[in-house]
């Protein structure tokens, strides 16, 4: 499935990616890959332990938003 709309990849999570989140929240939702390339390919991601509860923390504190955080697994590599 390719990037649309509300549809992004991100081979890794960067602070500047919250733009995303807020970009989609103000708008009619979307959901963010994490550990995908721009074709959608999975690259996995190292620390998605950590990224599963600090991305909501993140969110909360900047936003005031809940967010939903899953993970997910594809060929031994983690994505969110």
């Amino acid at each position: 499935m390719p990037e649309q709309q509300n549809i992004e990849y991100k081979q890794s999570w960067h602070e500047d990616y919250l733009k995303w989140v807020c970009g989609f929240a103000n708008a009619q939702g979307g959901v963010i890959f994490i550990g995908k390339d721009d074709d959608g390919n999975v690259v996995g991601v190292e620390d998605y332990k950590k990224l599963m509860d600090e991305i909501p923390n993140k969110v909360r504190n900047a936003m005031g938003i809940t967010v939903e955080v899953n993970l997910q697994e594809e060929n031994g590599k983690h994505t969110l």
